[in-house]
């Protein structure tokens, strides 16, 4: 169980950008380029957004205009979870005889977990279920939209001017007689006149308008501020009263102190993504357009094409003692696998965590091929490998348990061993290449994985 729900004492080392080291189920396998991957040394690519609530799927553009939040949804300010609609009936005086009254469906926000509804801070009731809720507004939603046209504009002045110094950079050998020569010195003496003949001026103005420079003004420091009341210091403290710092944090443009002041946020927008390996530019995973489902057109996980290394039992390790640890190996592909187990060589660049001395089989190992009924066929006979005692503990289906022998050579700290694990791999699934001569288009590939293994502690002797 140590590697069932300890995930990250079993790492495998992937050689990218920077080498990372990470578990094998959270690993992906490109099988074009035959290499790991991890989640740093790919390509995120957003596919869509969707509300995890309601499920309404809406392009990126209509996403960025309602600022990534769903326009139904609502999340409780208190609990963060998720509000309903409520109906009740209120009375309402009839618009013949305003002495009378009738009852009247009225519609609130509700949260099933802490019970907040938009009644404990004032929120009028509606008369339908659907719609949009009273929002508070912003004093300074003015001077923010004023600030990001402001930097738009900015962004876009200095993109223009890198772009004209490459395009001037690029043209500076042209001379005039070619202009001259094809009519284009006449072509650009028709312009409008007061505008400069410039190669990007059409990015800069339309025609018949001129730039706006938008001016902003600088904020001003105050010295003085208002004061605190007279009993801050003293009046009792109502926590129940008091915004948390998740809270404030959650409504940054209004930072509510009070409980009464917290106000039903628009639900966040989650995204489906796909990732693409940056080295041959293939996916190696990609979802479902449809929010509802939750399969995946590509799916390329580590765990489904590199054998899996578990520690199944882990003896009382001591400084200087060789013990004996039992590794499984899986094998996730359905065709025999051959497997070898190699000790990292002296001065090796990629063991620079090892703390103990480890020795490995020198035999291949040959595992079966996954097959998911095999252990519900009772006629299957079991295939016979011929395998050491002292090097295989058992075999079961695809499964093979393994002996290695640790030593730790430190006292105290953790026992960290490092070994190569190599096998054969047949991309059966990879486009077809021209077949040379005596070469078939499923040749086994062999690859080499770094492997890191977590023991525990070193047990203290007594003195």
């Amino acid at each position: 169980m140590a590697s069932l729900l300890q995930l990250e004492r079993v790492l495998y080392l992937v050689h990218g950008e920077k080498e990372i080291r990470a578990p094998l189920s959270q690993l992906y396998f490109c099988r074009y380029c035959s290499e790991l991957r991890s989640l740093e040394c790919v390509s995120h690519e957003v596919d869509s957004h969707y509300c995890p609530s309601c499920l309404e799927n809406m392009p990126s553009a209509e996403a960025k205009l309602k600022k990534n939040r769903c326009a139904n949804c609502f999340d409780c300010p208190c609990c963060m979870h998720t509000l309903s609609t409520r109906a009740t009936s209120i009375p309402a005086p009839l618009p013949d005889d305003p002495a009378k009254t009738t009852m009247k469906k009225a519609y609130y926000l509700a949260c099933g977990f802490c019970r907040w509804t938009s009644r404990d801070v004032g929120m009028a009731d509606k008369s339908v279920a659907s719609g949009g809720w009273q929002e508070p507004e912003t004093p300074y939603t003015q001077r923010i939209n004023k600030l990001l046209e402001y930097y738009q504009q900015l962004a876009q002045k200095e993109k223009i001017e890198r772009d004209r110094k490459k395009l001037v950079r690029r043209r500076n050998y042209m001379p005039l007689a070619f202009s001259d020569k094809y009519g284009r010195g006449t072509r650009l003496q028709r312009q409008r006149p007061g505008v400069p003949i410039t190669p990007l001026s059409g990015l800069i103005l339309k025609e018949g308008e001129d730039q706006k420079e938008i001016k902003i003004e600088p904020a001003q420091a105050v010295d003085e501020v208002e004061p605190l009341p007279e009993d801050y210091y003293t009046r009792p403290i109502n926590l129940t009263e008091v915004t948390t710092l998740d809270q404030r944090l959650l409504q940054p443009d209004f930072q509510p102190i009070c409980a009464s002041q917290l106000h039903p946020r628009h639900k966040h927008l989650l995204i489906k993504r796909s990732l693409r390996c940056r080295k041959c530019e293939h996916n190696l995973s990609k979802p479902e357009f449809n929010p509802t489902s939750i399969k995946f057109k590509i799916q390329l996980v580590a765990v489904s094409y590199v054998p899996e290394v578990r520690i199944m039992s882990i003896p009382n390790l001591r400084n200087m003692k060789e013990s004996q640890v039992l590794l499984t190996l899986t094998n996730p592909v359905e065709n025999l696998t051959h497997l070898t187990l190699m000790p990292c060589e002296e001065g090796d660049s990629h063991d620079i965590n090892s703390t103990a001395k480890v020795v490995v089989p020198t035999k291949e190992l040959l595992l079966s091929g996954k097959d998911a009924a095999a252990e519900y066929d009772e006629l299957a006979e079991p295939q016979d490998f011929q395998d050491d005692p002292d090097v295989v503990a058992f075999r079961k289906a695809n499964k093979v348990g393994v002996f290695i022998k640790v030593t730790p050579l430190q006292e105290k700290g953790r026992v960290i061993v490092s070994f190569k694990l190599k096998h054969d791999f047949r991309n059966l699934a990879a486009p077809l290449r021209p077949v040379e001569d005596n070469e078939t288009s499923s040749e086994a590939v062999w690859l080499m994985h770094h492997v890191e293994l977590d023991l525990g502690p070193v047990v203290q002797t007594a003195p």
